[in-house]
Order: C-alpha cells, then structure tokens, then sequence
C-alpha cells in the first residue's frame, strides 16, 4: 500500500515568514511580566483544586492576583508613557 501525503507542509514548514519578527519578539518579552504572573495565579488555584483552601491558600491566591494586576497595570502604565511627546512619562 502506498501512502498519500502532501507536500505542502514539507514545503512551507521551514519558510522565513513563519519566524516571529523583531516587533513580535520584543511584544512577548514586554508581556513577559503578565504571563509569568498569571502563571502564578493559576499555580495558586491549581492547588485549591482538589481541597477546601485554607487560609494559606487563600493569601496566595490574593497574593497572585494582586500581583497579576500589578503587572498588567505596569504594562499598560508603559504603554501609555511611550507615546507621550517629550519622553515625559
């Protein structure tokens, strides 16, 4: 039996367009802080799954979350302050 496959993978699965560009590259590391925090927050549901909280578990998770605010904030504080006129921020 002879197997049927495209090509078209094989062909585009190592073209330069897929590589993520500079601008992209320099997003993700800008969003870096807010990924990381959100994993933090999830971590800390995660271990609440299987079990009532405690109060130790509630902290983290208050913890985590302030901490995941404070990093979206802090992204979109810079964000703002990059497009004021005068490097003024």
């Amino acid at each position: 039996m002879t197997h049927i496959v495209t090509v078209q993978d094989a062909v585009t699965a190592f073209a330069d367009w897929l590589e993520p560009t500079d601008a992209e590259l320099d997003a993700v590391e800008r969003e870096m802080p807010v990924l990381l925090a959100d994993v933090d927050l999830l971590d800390a549901h995660i271990v609440t799954l299987d079990r009532t909280p405690t109060e130790l578990d509630e902290r983290r998770i208050r913890r985590a979350r302030r901490r995941a605010l404070a990093a979206r904030v802090a992204l979109l504080n810079g964000a703002a302050g990059d497009g004021l006129a005068g490097g003024a921020a």
